[in-house]
C-alpha cells in the first residue's frame, strides 16, 4: 500500500512541476516587462480558468492529500520510536547484592601499570543536582 502511494506521489509530484513550468505569468505581454498591468484592478486582470490551472489546482490537492496519506502511514506502522519526551527507561532488576537507590558499576583499578581485579561498586543515586540547577536558574 505504502508502496503504490509513494509512486502515485512521486508521479503527482513531477506532474505538478511540469504543469505549473508549463503556466504563462500573468504579465506575460508586452506590457508585463515594463511595469504594466493591462488593468487597473488591486490583483491584475483576472482572466477564466485555463485547463493548465485546473490541472496545477487538481495536481497539488492530489499533492496534499498523498503526503498527508504517506506521513499517516508511516507513522502508525509501529517501527516509528515515540518522541523524546515520552521515552521512558525500562527497569531492570539489579544484580547480585546491590541496593535500592544504587546502581552497580564495575571498575577495574590499575595500579603501577598493570590492572587489578574488576570490583563491583555500588554508587548511590543523587536527583537532587537536578533540582539544584532549576533553582539557580531562578
Amino acid at each position: 500500500m505504502v508502496i503504490l502511494i509513494t509512486i502515485v506521489h512521486v508521479i503527482v509530484c513531477v506532474f505538478l512541476a511540469v504543469v505549473v513550468l508549463l503556466q504563462s505569468g500573468k504579465a506575460a505581454d508586452l506590457a508585463g516587462a515594463f511595469g504594466g498591468m493591462g488593468s487597473q484592478t488591486v490583483f491584475g486582470p483576472r482572466g477564466s480558468a485555463t485547463v493548465l490551472s485546473k490541472a496545477t489546482t487538481i495536481a497539488a490537492a492530489l499533492f496534499m492529500v498523498t503526503s498527508l496519506t504517506l506521513s499517516i502511514l508511516s507513522t502508525r506502522g509501529g517501527k516509528a520510536s515515540p518522541a523524546i519526551f515520552q521515552k521512558t527507561v525500562p527497569v531492570t532488576q539489579q544484580k547480585g547484592n546491590a541496593v535500592p537507590g544504587t546502581v552497580p558499576i564495575t571498575a577495574t583499578p590499575i595500579v603501577g601499570g598493570k590492572a587489578g581485579t574488576p570490583r563491583t561498586l555500588n554508587v548511590p543515586i543523587n536527583p537532587e543536582p537536578a533540582k539544584k540547577q532549576e533553582q539557580q536558574k531562578k
